[in-house]
């Protein structure tokens, strides 16, 4: 079984919030972005904490309009074996230096976990440094929420988030 990779986290120093997921599917591999399956809503979910358009945006617009508000991006898992896109088919994890990411971000407040595997597995290395938040997975796989209660949890990341000047 071939090993999948993930991508390199996206912060700058600015970034307040971290959001960690486990590790990009097939869809969000194939297209090299993160949460690049269609299905995904945390484009969605995100336009609504920050109350700005990402949805219709380019891709590199969409990361430039997340580090602007103070929102940054990386996986929990560096690589693994993955048959498909479901987080229950990872084996043999290898984890990203979460602290070390961390340590580098002066502005950090919170790391959010972007569902249970990425909570379960990130955040012990996060190692207490921040708040943490564990959120449901915005994957088209999780569909114990609806999407807003999924929105109605994930706003709770405005608290961490400076307030935006019009």
């Amino acid at each position: 079984m071939t090993r999948k990779s993930g991508f390199p986290p996206v912060v700058d120093a600015t970034t307040r919030v971290l959001v960690l997921g486990s590790l990009p599917g097939g869809a969000s591999l194939a297209a090299g972005q993160y949460y690049g399956n269609p299905r995904n809503a945390f484009w969605r979910l995100m336009e609504g904490v920050l109350d700005t358009p990402l949805v219709t945006l380019a891709y590199d617009d969409r990361l430039a309009a997340l580090l602007a508000r103070g929102v940054g991006l990386w996986d929990v898992i560096a690589q693994a074996e993955r048959p498909g896109s479901l987080d229950a088919a990872i084996r043999d994890p290898a984890a990203n230096d979460l602290l070390a990411l961390v340590e580098t971000l002066p502005d950090l407040r919170a790391v959010a976990f972007n569902g249970g595997t990425a909570a379960k597995l990130g955040g012990r290395l996060v190692g207490g440094r921040v708040a943490t938040l564990a959120l449901p997975s915005s994957s088209p796989a999780h569909a114990a929420r609806s999407f807003a209660q999924k929105a109605d949890l994930w706003n709770g990341l405005r608290a961490f988030l400076p307030t935006r000047v019009s």
